[in-house]
């Protein structure tokens, strides 16, 4: 719901300010609608199914995956288009994918979200509105804002919804943010003493083949964006994850790995600063095709031989469009 206003709204009506946290503690337990906060006098209860949507985002359409993945197109109010994904892991684990912004201004050539028309930032309530729709299905304890949109971009709007997440039940250590590698963005965070991680979208190791595949590099150059998340480790002490999506022939040779390796790994670190996350990449319809199942096996070897922490990511959703990199709000959100 738009927090704002309802805090607007139970103002006008001379409510007093306790109200507004007795809204918010039934949405973020699960509730369906106003109806069902019984501790709010029957009248309020009315005035606000009146003058306050319940939230701020309206639901267009639905996919399930054979593996649980639910992923969600909403519209807001003035018909900006975004996804949400909740993932089910068999050890009980329930992650949220969210999106910051609807679209993206950075156009990384393997991304789906990159080829659409950037509209804007999203605000607190409609990040955790995207939230409260799956809360009210089922409990939920992970959050990744990996979704639609760059958020570094919008990092004031993402950090107040992280402030609020853990009453849904994700904590902030449950909580990552990831960046292309917007430097002031990563410096704000390790700044705003919230214990949430940070995840850098790397995937390549040499300036030249990340500028070629993520713009943002001529902006922000890889050798910076390397330093400032080591910066980032030493003030938070937070190991950053290092995402590496797996492209046959472009980023996933024996020597690339190396190369990789060499930025991430330093004689004098006491502990990794870095882990990195291999993921296997769905093309889709990409000018891109995913890395053999070899390629990837051959490319973790190749890092753990040098001392790099790395894991392959359990892709999830893939049939249904859902995975890193796939959002693109292609239906019709008119």
């Amino acid at each position: 719901m738009d927090l704002d206003k309802l805090s607007e709204t139970l103002a006008a009506a001379g409510e007093p300010p306790f109200r507004a946290r007795q809204v918010w503690a039934w949405a973020a337990r699960g509730a369906a609608g106003y109806e069902q906060m019984t501790d709010l006098p029957q009248a309020l209860r009315e005035t606000l199914t009146t003058e306050v949507p319940f939230s701020s985002l309206h639901q267009k359409d639905e996919a399930v995956s054979r593996d649980g993945t639910v992923k969600v197109l909403f519209a807001t109010g003035d018909g900006r288009p975004l996804e949400a994904v909740l993932m089910r892991y068999r050890d009980g684990r329930r992650s949220l994918c969210l999106s910051s912004q609807s679209g993206c201004p950075l156009t990384c050539r393997f991304c789906a979200t990159g080829a659409m028309k950037f509209a804007r930032n999203l605000t607190t309530s409609e990040i955790l509105d995207q939230a409260l729709r799956f809360r009210r299905v089922e409990p939920v304890d992970h959050c990744v804002f990996m979704g639609m949109g760059e958020p570094m971009l919008n990092l004031d709007a993402v950090l107040g919804a992280c402030e609020r997440l853990p009453d849904l039940g994700i904590s902030n250590r449950h909580t990552t943010i990831s960046t292309v590698g917007w430097i002031p963005g990563i410096e704000q965070l390790a700044e705003s003493g919230m214990p949430v991680r940070l995840a850098l979208s790397l995937h390549a190791a040499e300036e030249a083949l990340r500028s070629e595949l993520m713009p943002v590099n001529e902006r922000y150059p890889l050798a910076d964006v390397i330093e400032a998340c080591r910066a980032f480790y030493a003030r938070r002490r937070r190991r950053v994850f290092v995402e590496y999506v797996m492209l046959a022939g472009v980023n996933d040779r024996y020597e690339q790995a190396l190369a990789l390796a060499r930025l991430l790994m330093r004689d004098s670190d006491a502990s990794p600063v870095f882990k990195v996350n291999l993921i296997p990449f769905n093309p889709s319809g990409s000018e891109f095709r995913g890395s053999s199942r070899e390629s990837i096996a051959a490319f973790r070897a190749a890092l753990e031989s040098r001392g790099v922490p790395v894991t392959v990511r359990l892709t999830r959703g893939r049939d249904i469009d859902a995975a890193c990199g796939q959002l693109a709000a292609s239906a019709a959100v008119a």
